[in-house]
């Protein structure tokens, strides 16, 4: 007849105690884990923000610069207490860039308004006179989205006009 197996002193298993502890580790470990994943998801969905800003914000730069090139005649500007007005005559028609209500707007004719950049913080255009040349600058300051930000995200789009809008 066989006898139940005995265990020596040397084999052992795990104690209650011993579990409980490797739990609450396991326990520590998957909250720091799971604490720096949602720092940096919110980090990455701020960088995916200002990334798109600064995307808009180079686009309607550039419509802006295309647009003045193609000026058919001299550029003014017209600058009221609501907010900032750019006169652009081109082949047929005028194109006006409008600065108010924290928009820059784009009128072409008669048309309709659209809103070129949304949530502007400041938008300042004007003639750069240089020695032969009438250049234009358009900087334009974006809200800043952090409250620590140690930035200002501004930019600064230059163009000369074609020579229809250079007296």
């Amino acid at each position: 007849m066989k006898t139940p197996v005995q265990f020596n002193s040397r084999q052992r298993g795990f104690t209650l105690i011993e579990c409980l502890v490797y739990i609450s580790v396991l326990a520590v470990v998957l909250a720091i884990g799971s604490a720096a994943f949602y720092r940096f998801w919110d980090q990455d969905k701020a960088i995916r923000r200002n990334i798109d800003d600064i995307v808009r914000t180079v686009k309607a730069g550039e419509t802006w610069r295309a647009d003045l090139r193609s000026a058919s005649g001299a550029v003014r500007i017209e600058t009221n207490g609501a907010g900032q007005t750019l006169h652009i005559p081109s082949a047929g028609h005028e194109i006006l860039y409008v600065f108010a209500d924290g928009e820059v707007r784009k009128q072409i004719g008669d048309g309709a308004w659209t809103v070129v950049l949304p949530a502007v913080k400041s938008s300042q255009m004007q003639i750069d006179r240089r020695e032969r040349v009438a250049a234009w600058r358009w900087e334009v300051e974006l809200p800043v989205q952090k409250k620590n930000a140690k930035t200002s995200p501004l930019f600064s789009f230059f163009v000369v006009p074609g020579p229809a809008a250079n007296p």
